[in-house]
Order: structure tokens, then C-alpha cells, then sequence
């Protein structure tokens, strides 16, 4: 043993004596009993390894459960290798695609192929499934020169990974052996099947739904729910990919390197004007019949709300109606009557902090052709006042309000439903890596509000990615669960964003010190936009979504 070859272990808060070259998985042999969990992957100073990680002198080690959002994440894409090896054991040579997450899990097709996903073979592959973890299978990792690994993937029938590693400029490239395939993924795999503990699989419309374990009980499936329009939402913008022919990231950077960047950012662009003109549309008809006097706009955190509803109120003008619109914030309580978080802050985004009954009784009086008195909320003395600003509708006038909370029904409860109309707005990303690996909605999202963040805000890069976690809480808590109450669903997402993004994204995240927690995130984003080749952002017009993020919009507050 070399002399002071240590690690020092955050889960037992002590100095661990090592050889060099031990794995962490050697390495947790040795204490595992002082570990109340079996972990599936590990942070190594600050960074997310597999537990093959060999580890040669001094680091900071923390093991990570599967719940764990790092975890997590593990868990998952080693399911999804399982996934595709059934698969080539019973259909070989078909091709998977795991398209997007919905409904508490992942939508998966055999491309070309989608009768082949009868329920009888649906749960003939969730069978072959449960067999190869089982059988406790190694998942192992291997890197080699990036011209071989495209060979290996070209013999198994994966052009898209073809397509993405021959527009990489790596060198070498990772990959993946699991029995008799190979496969690549841009998170560390667990070290063998059977630390896959729950699963399900079950047909889901025209495919079938993957889904991991739950996290507040890893040992059994996690439960589906209904997401009609939310698919409905992804399945338009899919059908959209198919005709320009992009649908994962090798074929974005194949065009990137053509010259075909200004072309997709016009189309992109054409697609996002005929959405909001649709809705606008729609909004219009209700309004004629004498309903939808108060359009709300909600979405979650970095949707691209405020841009929305910018766009979507000059589409409402050239339909001769004329929004107004109204702030929430205006409606906070004073901040002595605000609810407090588990951490005991101020909870700004609950849904109490606001003063229900008021603004339901101005908008009450308002859709009445009342004139009401506006109140503004005072941030600096956190109490609410009157400074003389009024509001009376006009024949030709609609309300519109963007807020998180513009879904949920307890916001409007004393306003008719026929007079709502309820817009919910989300990054919906369907742009694919490769087939197996697709791109995170919130990843998008996370993405976009670093860069503002970090431009508009004076916030860092470790500041927002600290602060996700909470946001996140707050969205599953009070604007996910009312999602399908939209009576629109509008994506934000643009198929070139995070190759525009790349280029702002990159410097930011690398100010993220090696020595904090955020060190993690921000070290995985990078390996993601590794992936992509950079377009500039010079022929993006100025009404773009995209630019309530990068700047340069032509609105203005």
C-alpha cells in the first residue's frame, strides 16, 4: 500500500486508507456497512463517476442512492441499455427510440416498425427485460479511438450514433458492452443489471412507456399518469422534425457544417409564428361567441412565458382585439401574511401568496365593464398599494396575465369557465442526441436561465444551478399537477437553441469551481454540450423566444 494513499469519504465523514488503482467499487466493499444504502454511482470531486472509476490519489468520494437526482439519472439510462438488448434479442436489427419523457416516464417506438409493439410483445420484451437483470449482467465501460467505436456502431445498425460521433471532434470515445452490444451514453451506467430493482413497461399509444423505480420507494415501479395534451404537444413537434428531416443532434451538426443554419432558424422560427397566431386564432372564436375575456399564461421556470405573451398579444391585435394585461405580483399579500417554506423564507410561489379573494373580485368586476382600482405591490416594504392606477375593459379589450399559477383552477375560482382561456407554455424539447439518449426538457430550461440569469441578473452560474433543485419543488408542487387544464399548449422549444446556446453556456458554466456541489451539474451540462456544434446567434431575429434569454429582444419591459 502506498504511504497516505487516501480518500476521504463524504458519506462517513472520515479518511479512507487505499490502493491505487482500487475502484470505488472496491473501494465501498470496504465500508459498506457504514453506508445505509447501496450505491449505484459516485461523486468524485465533484464530478458524477460510474463505480468502475479506478481511483489513483487523493479525492473527495461521495456515493449516491439511486433516488439521488445523479442517480437517478444512472438508473435510468442503465434500464434503457436493458431496453435495447431485449430488444435485439427478440427483434434484432430494429430500431429503438426513446423519444421523450412523459407521463412519469419515457415514450419509447421501434422506428418503422410500431406493429411490432402489440401488447403481447410488450410484455414479451418487459419479460426478456427482468431476465437479463437476472442475471446480474456487467455493464462494461470501455473507451477507444472514436473512428473504431463508429465501425462497432455502424455494424449494429446505429446510424444516428454514426452520425454523431463523425461530427464530433473527439478523439476517443466512451462506450458501452452489455453482453453482446455496445452502446453509448452520456451519463456512467451502473455496474451491472441487477442494480435495477423496479421497472415497468406498458404500452403507451402507438409505443410503449418506460418507467423507472419511485423514489420514495425504490423498490417498486414508478406509476404513469395521463398526459393527453401534453403528447399531443410533442407528437405535433416530432411529426414537424420528421419533415425537415432533424431529429437528432448528428444530423443539426451535419447542417451546421453545410451552411444550413439560417434556413433551420427560419423554419423554426415560421413554426413558432403559426403556433401563436393558432392560438390567437382560437382565443378570437371563443371571444366572438362571448366567452375567453381573460387569457392566462402559465409554464414553469425559463418556459419563455414573458415572450409568449408578448407574441401572442400582437397576434391578438391583428384579430382587432386589444389585450391589457395584469401583473399577479400586484396581488401579493403583505408580506407578513406570506406563507413560509419548509426552510421557513418567504414562499413567494405559493399560490396563498397572493390575495385570492381581491383579484378574483377585481376580475370580476372587470369582466362586468367596471372600472377597478389596480393595486402595485411594494417589494421594498412587502406591503400592497393604491397609487391611483385604474382599469375599465373596453368592447374590444381581453385580460391577459402570465403567472405560474395561471392553470390552477383555485386561481380563478369564482370566474365562469367559458370566460378562461388557459395557455400553458414549456420548452418541449424532441431534438434527440442519438435514439437512445434523448434531450431533458429541464436541462433546456436549466440552460436557458443561466444564461439570463448570468447576463440580466448578476446571478453565477453555481447561484442558478444551486437554486434548480427548489425551483423544480416548486413546480412539481404548483403548476405541473395542472398542465392539461390548457386549453393550448404552446412549445417554446427551438429545434437550433442549444447549439445557439452552446457558445453563451460554455464560459459561464466553466466559472463553476471544482470545489462546490454545483461543480457536478455544471460539469455534466458541459459533457452535453460537447455534443453540439455552435451556431451563432447573429441571424436569430429579434423577435425570437429564444432571445428573452441570449438578449438582443426587440420587447421590452
Amino acid at each position: 500500500m502506498i504511504d497516505d494513499l487516501k480518500i476521504f469519504c463524504k458519506n462517513t465523514q472520515e479518511y479512507i486508507d487505499i490502493d491505487g488503482g482500487d475502484t470505488l467499487q472496491q473501494i465501498y466493499e470496504t465500508i459498506e456497512k457504514r453506508i445505509p444504502f447501496r450505491p449505484i454511482c459516485a461523486l468524485v470531486n465533484n464530478k458524477v463517476e460510474g463505480l468502475g472509476y479506478p481511483v489513483f490519489g487523493p479525492k473527495m468520494v461521495e456515493y449516491l442512492e439511486p433516488t439521488s437526482s445523479q442517480g437517478s439519472r444512472v438508473y435510468v439510462h442503465s434500464l434503457c441499455m436493458i431496453l435495447y438488448k431485449a430488444i435485439e434479442d427478440l427483434f434484432s436489427g430494429k430500431r429503438l427510440r426513446i423519444e421523450h419523457s412523459i407521463s412519469g416516464g419515457y415514450y419509447c417506438k421501434i422506428k418503422h416498425n410500431e406493429e411490432l409493439l402489440t401488447p403481447e410483445n410488450i410484455e414479451r420484451i418487459k419479460t426478456r427485460m427482468q431476465e437479463i437483470i437476472d442475471q446480474d449482467i456487467k455493464f462494461v465501460r470501455r473507451e477507444r479511438l472514436t473512428t473504431d467505436v463508429v465501425e462497432m456502431f455502424r455494424k449494429q445498425g446505429l446510424n444516428d450514433k454514426v452520425r454523431l460521433l463523425e461530427s464530433s471532434n473527439d478523439l476517443y470515445t466512451v462506450y458501452y458492452k452489455l453482453d453482446n452490444i455496445v452502446d453509448s451514453y452520456y451519463e456512467p451506467l451502473a455496474p451491472s443489471t441487477g442494480y435495477i430493482t423496479a421497472f415497468n413497461l406498458e404500452p403507451y399509444k402507438d409505443g410503449m412507456l418506460l418507467l423507472g423505480c419511485d423514489r420514495n420507494n425504490p423498490s417498486e415501479p414508478r406509476k404513469s399518469y395521463p398526459m393527453e395534451k401534453m403528447f399531443k404537444a410533442f407528437t405535433d413537434y416530432v411529426k414537424f422534425n420528421d419533415i425537415v428531416g432533424l431529429n437528432d443532434v448528428g444530423t443539426l451538426n451535419i447542417g451546421v457544417e453545410r451552411g444550413l443554419a439560417p434556413d433551420l432558424i427560419n423554419v423554426a422560427e415560421a413554426l413558432h409564428d403559426k403556433m401563436f397566431a393558432r392560438i390567437a386564432d382560437d382565443i378570437t372564436r371563443r371571444y366572438n361567441d362571448g366567452g375567453a375575456r381573460v387569457v392566462l399564461i402559465a409554464g414553469p421556470s425559463s418556459s419563455g412565458k414573458t415572450t409568449s405573451s408578448k407574441r401572442l398579444a400582437i397576434q391578438l391585435l391583428t384579430n382587432y382585439i386589444v389585450p391589457k394585461v395584469i401583473s399577479l405580483d400586484n396581488y401579493f399579500v403583505d408580506r407578513a401574511h406570506t406563507p413560509r417554506d419548509e426552510s421557513g423564507e418567504y414562499d413567494y410561489e405559493s399560490l396563498y401568496a397572493l390575495d385570492l379573494e381581491q383579484f378574483n373580485k377585481d376580475l370580476k368586476a372587470l369582466i362586468n365593464g367596471e372600472e377597478v382600482r389596480i393595486p402595485t405591490y411594494n417589494f421594498q416594504t412587502g406591503e400592497r398599494e393604491y397609487r391611483g392606477d385604474t382599469l375599465k375593459l373596453k368592447e374590444n379589450n381581453i385580460l391577459l396575465m402570465e403567472g405560474i399559477h395561471g392553470l390552477n383552477p383555485e386561481l380563478t375560482k369564482d370566474i365562469p369557465e367559458e370566460m378562461k382561456y388557459r395557455v400553458y407554455v414549456s420548452a418541449l424539447t424532441t431534438l434527440s442526441i442519438d435514439d437512445h439518449n434523448w434531450v431533458s426538457t429541464s436541462d433546456n430550461r436549466l440552460l436557458r436561465r443561466i444564461v439570463r440569469d448570468y447576463k440580466y441578473r448578476g446571478a453565477s452560474a453555481k447561484d442558478s444551478i444551486a437554486r434548480w433543485p427548489s425551483v423544480r419543488r416548486g413546480e412539481e408542487k404548483w403548476i405541473f399537477p395542472y398542465q392539461e387544464n390548457a386549453d393550448a399548449m404552446l412549445n417554446s422549444s427551438l429545434l437550433f437553441e442549444l447549439a445557439v446556446m452552446k457558445e453563451q453556456a460554455e464560459p459561464i458554466l466553466r466559472q463553476v469551481p471544482t470545489n462546490v456541489p454545483e461543480h457536478a451539474e455544471a460539469s455534466r451540462l458541459l459533457r452535453f454540450l460537447r455534443y453540439f456544434k455552435a451556431i451563432n446567434d447573429s441571424t436569430i431575429p429579434s423577435t425570437s423566444l429564444i432571445r428573452e434569454f441570449l438578449g438582443g429582444s426587440s420587447f421590452r419591459d
